[in-house]
């Protein structure tokens, strides 16, 4: 996305998250219907405080609002995308003339 490299089933020591790109130190995690049971949920906020110790940014989405509405959750993806690029000072790789609110004027 915007030109940074995402990688898929990605390993953390003993946590696997669904996406993620090195460079923007960003994980995307795509939870099913087994996230919203309690043991699951568990491991999800264990997982989280993993990666959030390091400095990973983690984002969960629901693959049912991914399902119902594929283009606002990419457009929601997007703005993530670029707010983490913009927080660590990283500029995209991609064209931006599409009038995000990111592009330079």
């Amino acid at each position: 996305m915007f030109g940074f490299k995402v990688r898929r089933q990605y390993g953390f020591y003993n946590y696997v998250v669904d996406f993620y790109c090195p460079k923007l130190k960003l994980a995307v995690e795509v939870d099913g219907d087994i996230h919203y049971f309690t043991e699951k949920k568990k491991k999800d906020q264990q997982k989280d405080r993993h990666l959030e110790g390091e400095e990973i940014e983690a984002v969960r989405i629901k693959t049912l609002d991914l399902e119902e509405d594929y283009e606002s959750m990419i457009g929601y993806l997007e703005d993530v995308f670029l707010n983490q690029a913009k927080d660590l000072g990283i500029a995209p790789n991609h064209d931006l003339s599409f009038n995000h609110p990111y592009a330079p004027p």
